[in-house]
């Protein structure tokens, strides 16, 4: 009788083990997809933000030839309005009008209802973390950053601080005196996931460019 209990215990945990053992493997073949998917996805979304901004700075430079607005492909609602450069980081990106998020999928966006930058008030360029804007990190104050307009027009500001706000409470009158340009993405810059709070450049129009620091 001993013995016979000892079998079917045996088998029985024998089952078991077989049966974990294939849980083990699927559940590690799910998060293997699952991995695949998420470096795909990542993969993919810094393809498409490179090839955007081909097709961006091919747009821009017809804006720039014949003063009218063109949009970089037959269905966007968006159209290039500057280039953004911070030349001692040797990065750059194509304005896109209007902060939606399908205009963040390509470029950065100006802000609505914020003037173009260098006339009077505070033009906010935004844009995400870990594409166009994931060099916001490196730029220090005093750095100067470059602005070509649509119109031709090519301003320089000057780094004076940086903050970190709630999306919600920027504390910025886009209309007060002076003209200032304000860069804009996610904190904190190394986290997976969007929160309610901003990292934020402030910028000052300097008229000299020997005046950067």
């Amino acid at each position: 009788m001993t013995a016979a209990i000892s079998d079917v215990l045996t088998l029985s945990l024998a089952r078991l083990a077989r049966a974990t053992s294939a849980l083990v493997m699927t559940a590690c073949a799910v998060l293997a997809i699952a991995g695949f998917v998420l470096i795909g996805q990542g993969v993919w979304i810094h393809a498409k933000a490179l090839l955007a901004q081909v097709l961006l700075e091919r747009a821009f430079a017809q804006t720039l030839a014949t003063g009218t607005d063109v949009k970089p492909w037959s269905w966007a609602d968006t159209w290039p309005v500057a280039r953004v450069e911070v030349p001692r980081l040797r990065k750059s990106a194509i304005v896109l009008a209007g902060s939606s998020g399908q205009a963040l999928a390509f470029g950065p966006g100006q802000v609505e209802r914020t003037p173009q930058a260098g006339d009077s008030g505070t033009a906010i360029y935004s844009a995400h973390r870990d594409t166009h804007f994931d060099f916001l990190g490196d730029v220090a104050i005093g750095d100067e950053i470059k602005v070509t307009r649509r119109d031709g027009k090519v301003l320089r500001f000057r780094v004076e601080r940086t903050s970190v706000v709630r999306w919600d409470a920027s504390g910025i009158d886009v209309a007060a005196d002076g003209r200032r340009l304000v860069l804009v993405t996610c904190w904190p810059l190394d986290a997976a996931f969007s929160g309610p709070l901003r990292y934020l450049v402030h910028a000052e129009l300097i008229e000299d460019a020997a005046a950067v620091r």
